[in-house]
């Protein structure tokens, strides 16, 4: 079974994290996980600097430390940086130290102050030491755009159908993602449909 949106258990486990920002104006919010991808990073931003969006790039550690230019690149675009893990690691399976460990290694290439866990696994006993430090980021909408089994009309259908104000959107900027194909022309319907795009405030 999919879950286009965190169920109950996900929301009464990590009561502060952020899903979705409470407002009640058409402004939505985009972001990105697992990258930067010398394919598709690129090609991403190329769009959201067409449709004059900003977004928030959940990084993985391991990426950004391999392609420094393309962490440039985002935040030269006027983007933010968040916290991916340096591992993608699920922290439903992973030993808290392990964890940690693992996150403020990333720290050093992505950011100190903002974390999405990858898989949206994470354990309490992680969450509590974490949430010293950073705060920690889900989702309102996930569109399965990694999966390419689920097809790029049926994410962007998705996206289309479930979209609400305040709606904290993931997608990926890796070569198995359809966001490339679909997140312009999402941009595009959700502006007729009134709504605006806007950059989490992150760090305040």
């Amino acid at each position: 079974m999919r879950l286009f949106r965190p169920g109950l258990m996900a929301r009464c486990l990590y009561p502060e994290a952020i899903f979705r920002i409470k407002t009640t104006e058409k402004i939505l919010y985009l972001t990105f996980d697992d990258g930067p991808d010398p394919f598709t990073t690129p090609l991403l931003l190329d769009i959201l600097e067409r449709h004059g969006v900003k977004a928030l790039f959940f990084c993985d550690g391991s990426a950004a430390g391999k392609y420094p230019d393309l962490m440039d690149k985002i935040r030269n675009r006027g983007h933010m940086i968040g916290n991916h893990g340096y591992s993608h690691l699920n922290g439903w399976l992973t030993e808290s130290d392990k964890y940690i460990n693992d996150v403020t290694r990333a720290s050093k290439f992505t950011s100190d102050k903002v974390f999405r866990p990858p898989y949206g696994r994470l354990s309490l006993k992680q969450k509590k030491i974490l949430l010293k430090s950073f705060k920690i980021f889900f989702w309102d909408i996930m569109p399965y755009d990694f999966d390419r089994t689920f097809g790029s009309k049926r994410s962007l259908r998705i996206l289309k159908d479930k979209i609400r104000p305040g709606s904290i959107i993931v997608l990926h900027d890796t070569v198995s993602s359809c966001a490339n194909k679909i997140v312009g022309e999402f941009i595009t319907y959700a502006v007729s449909e009134g709504y605006g795009f806007e950059l989490i405030n992150a760090f305040t």
